[in-house]
């Protein structure tokens, strides 16, 4: 799993870097700068409580692409 913001649609309310600062700084404007490096099964907790708090549900905690590809399609 990693993390996807939607730079469009982030207000940069900042919550998000307050609650998952390990992936998760603001840049000089307040707006969040994401760290898309795979999430450890330890942080998913805070990735998803940061992901819960978005108020404009700007971040989404989203499957590795490359694991999707690599799993069989049901039939």
């Amino acid at each position: 799993m990693h993390l996807r913001l939607d730079p469009i649609t982030c207000d940069g309310h900042g919550v998000c870097a307050e609650l998952f600062p390990e992936r998760i700084e603001l840049d000089d404007w307040g707006y969040p700068i994401v760290d898309a490096s795979p999430i450890p099964e330890r942080m998913l907790a805070d990735a998803r409580r940061a992901v819960f708090a978005c108020p404009v549900l700007a971040l989404k905690l989203v499957e590795d692409e490359l694991a999707a590809t690599a799993r069989p399609r049901p039939s």
